[in-house]
C-alpha cells in the first residue's frame, strides 16, 4: 500500500454508457475505484455533481484530498487542449461542454482531458501491450469505435487537438447511416458493438437460415448475443463476425498503410469475442495490405483490465502535468 507521503492521481473515463474512476499510484495500481451511469443524466451538471460525491469517498478512503496531484479524464470528443467535449454523438450532453473548467470549480484539482481513445492509448504505452512501442495503434471496440495513434513515442493530437478518428473514416461509401454524427459509412458504423447488433438485424431479416439469434427478443440481441451463438456453431452468428472482421480489416490495413505501426492494439468488449473476431480481422488486414506491409503488423488485445485501461491512460495525464 502507498506511504503516507507518496502522490497520487485519480483517472477517469467517461463512456458513452457508463463512467469509470479509480485512484492510482505511480505504478500504475488501480487503489480504488468504481463508476456512475453517464446516461441517466441529461444535463453535465447533475453528472459532475454525482461523479464528485463518489470520488469524495474514495478521496478519503485514500487520506484525503491533500495527496492527490491532480485528475486525468479521458472522453469522447475531449480536446486535451481546450479542455472541451465537442459534438459527441455518444453522450447525452449537446454542443461544446467545457468539462474541464466545471471539474476544476468542483474539485479544486487541476484536470487534464483527453479523448477516450487516446487516454487508452497513454495506458496501454506506459503499462501494457504497447510497453516500450514507438509506434502503434489504439482500437477501442466499445459503444463506438475510438483510437489513439502514436508514431516516433508521441500521441498523435493534430493541430486541433482531434486526430485519430479512425472509427469516423468512411469505410462503405454511401453505407450504413450514423445517426450520431448524419454520415454514411463509417467503421464506427460497423465494428462497434452497436454495428454487430445492426448488422445481426439486417442479416437476420435478409435471410431465413435458422437461427439461435431469431429467439432473442430484439431489445436484448446485442454483441453478447451474437458471441453465445456463435460459440455454439450458429451460422448467421458466424456470419455476422466475418462480416464484422472484414471491414474492420479493411480499415485497418488503411490505417497500417498511413502510419506503419509495429502493431494494432485492439481493446474493449468486442475483444472479447477473441479468434471469431480476430481471425477475419487478420485476414482481411493482410489481402488488404500491399506486399511492403504484409505479415509485419501484429494485432494484440490489450491485456489490461477493460475496467483499468482507460482508467490508466487518463491518470497518466495527470502526472504529466
Amino acid at each position: 500500500m502507498a506511504t503516507a507521503l507518496e502522490q497520487l492521481v485519480i483517472g477517469i473515463d467517461i463512456g458513452g454508457t457508463g463512467t469509470k474512476f479509480g485512484i492510482v499510484d505511480r505504478v500504475g495500481n488501480v487503489l480504488f475505484s468504481s463508476e456512475i451511469s453517464t446516461k441517466k443524466h441529461a444535463t453535465v451538471n447533475s453528472f459532475i455533481d454525482e461523479l464528485y460525491e463518489a470520488l469524495s469517498e474514495l478521496i478519503e478512503r485514500a487520506g484525503g484530498a491533500g495527496r492527490i496531484k491532480g485528475i486525468g479524464v479521458g472522453a469522447p470528443n475531449g480536446n486535451y487542449y481546450t479542455g472541451t467535449i465537442e459534438y459527441a454523438p455518444n453522450l447525452p450532453w449537446k454542443g461544446i461542454i467545457p468539462l474541464a473548467e466545471l471539474m476544476e470549480a468542483k474539485f479544486k484539482l487541476p484536470i487534464t482531458l483527453t479523448n477516450d481513445a487516446n487516454a487508452a492509448a497513454i495506458g496501454e504505452m506506459m503499462y501494457g501491450a504497447a510497453k516500450g512501442m514507438k509506434d502503434f495503434i489504439m482500437i477501442t471496440l466499445g459503444t463506438g469505435v475510438g483510437s489513439g495513434i502514436v508514431a516516433n513515442g508521441q500521441l498523435i493530437y493534430g493541430h486541433d487537438g482531434f486526430a485519430g478518428e479512425l472509427g469516423h473514416t468512411i469505410v462503405i461509401p454511401d453505407g450504413r447511416f450514423h445517426p450520431g454524427t448524419g454520415k454514411k459509412g463509417s467503421l464506427e458504423s460497423y465494428a462497434s458493438a452497436t454495428g454487430v447488433r445492426n448488422t445481426a438485424i439486417e442479416i437476420l431479416e435478409k435471410t431465413t437460415e435458422p437461427s439461435l439469434l431469431r429467439d432473442v427478443e430484439k431489445d436484448k440481441l446485442d454483441s453478447k448475443a451474437v458471441y453465445d451463438a456463435a460459440i455454439q456453431g450458429d451460422k448467421v452468428a458466424l456470419e455476422i463476425f466475418e462480416f464484422t472482421g472484414k471491414i474492420l480489416g479493411l480499415a485497418l490495413a488503411n490505417a497500417i498503410m498511413f502510419s506503419s505501426p509495429e502493431a494494432i492494439v485492439l481493446f474493449g468488449g468486442l475483444t472479447k469475442a477473441g479468434d471469431l473476431i480476430l481471425k477475419p480481422t487478420k485476414k482481411h488486414m493482410e489481402e488488404n495490405l500491399i506486399q511492403v506491409f504484409q505479415n509485419k503488423v501484429k494485432i494484440l488485445v490489450s491485456h489490461l483490465k477493460e475496467s483499468d485501461a482507460a482508467i490508466l491512460g487518463a491518470s497518466a495525464l495527470a502526472w504529466e502535468k
